[in-house]
């Protein structure tokens, strides 16, 4: 089914206001967005409009009682100046894996690609210049039945805008292993990037910070054993001659696009990557033995966030980082090179923006 985008522009682009040099990560947003309505079964109205505020009744079901799921994306630009996406495609899997999860309606790959790539085609101005730097895309999509019960709703909203970020994390990272709070059981909505995942982290988070670590390092809800991921990334570690980082075959984990990218790099270059469960015992005991080279999470935000210091009860491992030549700042140089197009992309990831001619009102 083609979809056609109507577009009305803004009136005056709030880009002149925005220092690129200066941008905190998730307050700045560009001029536009695109907007979708889900109702009598099929996705309709598809616009893309200045961004601002929209009314939402207050009755609306996803306030009530949690339909609503997100993803995070990034454009960047080329050395030459085309904007360009990575992997695209397997965000709207995940997507639709999370819409399948909370029941509520799949979003065609068509209609999702083309949002992206016209909002973004749109907007290109906004991606920032500087090497790390991006344009990061919010897609998500919420229920909108005016109801008050426990029901999927009818009726859903999909939007996507955009916002030029900085790094995520400009410094290496610390990290609280709590051994009380559970981010995600077995049956549950690990793999899902849900709304309600979020708001269940922010006390533990909260707590880790209280403490003077910047993010929880999350284990199993059964034992409090076995590591699952980091609050914002899927984590890894560098113990002797491989890299550790818990399976995604449960459903307590993300699956990190990011993440993936990482494994078939590392890969490609001869590094054996293990998937499978890792306990926070075993990585103690790597570090008693000196074996613990390195720790790192991978995240669409962050990208690659190097670990000084994980927490875990009285103990504290403090963790060497940053190594140039260590298997986290090459991928991460990896990546920066293959959005800024300055290296081969002999994996395909790469997908320059493209736009229709868009219906203008």
């Amino acid at each position: 089914m083609a979809y056609q985008i109507k577009t009305t522009l803004v009136e005056k682009s709030r880009l002149p206001e925005i220092d690129f040099d200066n941008i905190p990560f998730g307050k700045t947003f560009s001029d536009h967005m695109f907007v979708a309505d889900y109702k009598d079964g099929e996705w309709q109205n598809a616009e893309i409009i200045p961004f601002g505020h929209f009314q939402i009744h207050p009755a609306a079901m996803a306030l009530h009682y949690g339909q609503a799921i997100f993803e995070g994306m990034k454009a960047s630009v080329s050395h030459d100046g085309k904007p360009m996406f990575m992997r695209p495609e397997m965000h709207v899997e995940r997507f639709n894996a999370s819409a399948a999860r909370l029941m509520m309606p799949s979003v065609p790959a068509e209609l999702f690609l083309s949002a992206i790539h016209e909002i973004v085609a749109l907007d290109a101005a906004w991606i920032p210049p500087a090497k790390g730097s991006a344009l990061y895309l919010r897609p998500y999509m919420f229920a909108c039945d005016e109801f008050i019960g426990v029901k999927p709703s009818q009726t859903y909203k999909f939007i996507v805008f955009t916002g030029p970020v900085g790094p995520y994390y400009p410094k290496p990272v610390s990290l609280y292993a709590d051994m009380h709070y559970i981010r995600a059981a077995a049956g549950g909505t690990g793999f899902a990037k849900c709304a309600g995942n979020y708001a269940g982290s922010l006390l533990p988070a909260q707590n880790a910070i209280d403490k003077g670590y910047d993010q929880v390092l999350w284990l199993d809800a059964k034992e409090h054993k076995y590591i699952q991921e980091v609050g914002t990334m899927n984590i890894f570690f560098h113990i002797g001659d491989k890299l550790v980082t818990p399976d995604i075959e449960q459903d307590t984990i993300l699956k990190g696009i990011t993440r993936d990218s990482a494994i078939k790099f590392w890969r490609s270059k001869g590094i054996e990557v293990d998937e499978r469960q890792i306990s926070i015992d075993e990585v103690a005991e790597a570090f008693d033995k000196g074996e613990l080279k390195g720790a790192f999470g991978t995240g669409t935000a962050a990208v690659v966030a190097h670990v000084h210091q994980i927490a875990y009860g009285d103990k504290v491992m403090n963790i060497e980082h940053g190594n140039p030549e260590g298997p986290g700042q090459m991928f991460k140089d990896f990546i920066d090179n293959l959005r800024s197009g300055t290296i081969k992309d002999e994996f395909g990831w790469i997908v320059p923006v493209k736009s229709s001619s868009l219906t203008t009102a």
